[in-house]
């Protein structure tokens, strides 16, 4: 499975906070006891690379508090998206079992909300920490014993989790033959709905002498072009927005970072999205409320199935 983590009870949640420290106590009006839940919406998020340090400073950013400004936006939904996604780089630089420590008890109020919470690696992450800090993780059944990786089923969509990280610190990322192989039979297995297959590195030509994104995403493509149930690939690592669709009518949606951004003006945050029964609205939604693309939405119109 990829890292899933299981809601908690407010109790649970008040009770681990209060152990640890943390001041993260929400209004009551968040909690999500009488929240309707829509199955249909996922908040996703990437790149939040929380340090074990909360008071953290990166890039004139701090992280722990970005991460608390989305978490709250999340469970602030007038109803409960169905799932929260994290595409990787969950941790700072090297996958520290700290940082995973802070991360989970930031991540508390998700859980809380009866949110369920799926955490896929990046190339800061380390798997075996990264499994470590969550103890209901560990127990799952795995379709692949070294990688992360899970089919997850939604009313309008099955959703792909994949996991791209290679090497914890080293920038580019490999899904490799044998994820690529499950990745094509469950795709067949499960023909009938539209797929949006998620991982944490971009599709790269890797013509450069030295490439940073997915290493084979040649071999990705051949899996996923000609199966026309494939609809979307969503991916961080790049820390800029951009949704892109592709001549074969797939499109490649590249998340916001939660922490900082590599250049000016780009900007960091989180994306709702909604399914249709024939595409999705993705909505950004930035840190900083004042950005001019906050709350842009984009509309996606999923290629034919034939």
């Amino acid at each position: 499975m990829p890292i899933y983590i299981p809601p908690i009870t407010r109790r649970q949640f008040l009770r681990g906070s209060l152990a640890a420290g943390v001041s993260l106590l929400l209004p009551r009006q968040l909690w999500a006891e009488d929240k309707p839940a829509d199955l249909n919406t996922w908040a996703l998020l990437s790149d939040t690379h929380i340090a074990a340090d909360r008071a953290k400073i990166a890039r004139e950013v701090n992280l722990a508090e970005h991460f608390e400004t989305v978490v709250r936006e999340v469970v602030a939904l007038p109803q409960r998206p169905g799932a929260a996604l994290i595409t990787g780089d969950c941790a700072f630089l090297k996958g520290e079992r700290g940082d995973y420590a802070a991360f989970a008890g930031l991540a508390q109020p998700i859980r809380a909300a009866q949110i369920p919470l799926y955490l896929v690696p990046g190339n800061h992450d380390d798997r075996n920490h990264l499994r470590a800090a969550f103890t209901e993780a560990k127990a799952t059944r795995r379709p692949s014993a070294d990688r992360c990786i899970a089919l997850v089923h939604a009313p309008l969509a099955n959703w792909f989790l994949l996991d791209s990280l290679d090497q914890t610190n080293s920038t580019p990322g490999v899904l490799g033959e044998t994820q690529l192989a499950w990745l094509a039979q469950t795709l067949d297995a499960n023909a009938d709905k539209p797929a949006i297959i998620a991982a944490h590195h971009n599709p790269d030509d890797c013509s450069r002498p030295k490439p940073s994104g997915l290493l084979d995403t040649a071999r990705l493509l051949e899996v996923i072009l000609p199966r026309k149930q494939v609809k979307a690939y969503v991916f961080g690592h790049t820390h800029v927005w951009k949704v892109a669709r592709h001549d074969s009518g797939i499109y490649f949606i590249n998340l916001p970072a939660t922490a900082y951004v590599f250049g000016k003006g780009v900007p960091s945050g989180w994306v709702l999205a909604t399914l249709k029964p024939d595409g999705a609205r993705l909505q950004l939604n930035c840190i900083d409320r004042a950005h001019a693309q906050h709350g842009q939405t984009v509309e996606l119109k999923w290629r034919a199935a034939l």
